[in-house]
């Protein structure tokens, strides 16, 4: 299977990635490495594509996905005046 096939991803995961790729390019990311973001968060936070067989499913991890806006709103109070 080469690198970039995306065929052992769920429905799911593929609209993720398109919906991150989207919001980076909308950002002024270019749609290469907007795409490269994209399914590396999907990847993190999902453990790569849906593997067969029992006992094999693992629990997705939100933390990516919370990652921006945390750091987001962390950077914007420290540009706030003090003391108004």
């Amino acid at each position: 299977m080469p690198q970039s096939d995306k065929s052992s991803y769920t429905g799911k995961q593929k609209r993720q990635a398109k919906h991150i790729e989207d919001s980076y390019e909308s950002r002024g990311v270019s749609t290469g490495e907007a795409k490269k973001r994209a399914w590396a968060t999907v990847n993190k936070s999902s453990h790569g594509g849906k593997k067969s067989g029992s006992g094999r499913g693992t629990k997705e991890s939100h933390a990516p996905a919370r990652k921006g806006g945390r750091i987001g709103g962390r950077a914007k109070a420290a540009t706030k005046p003090k003391g108004k």
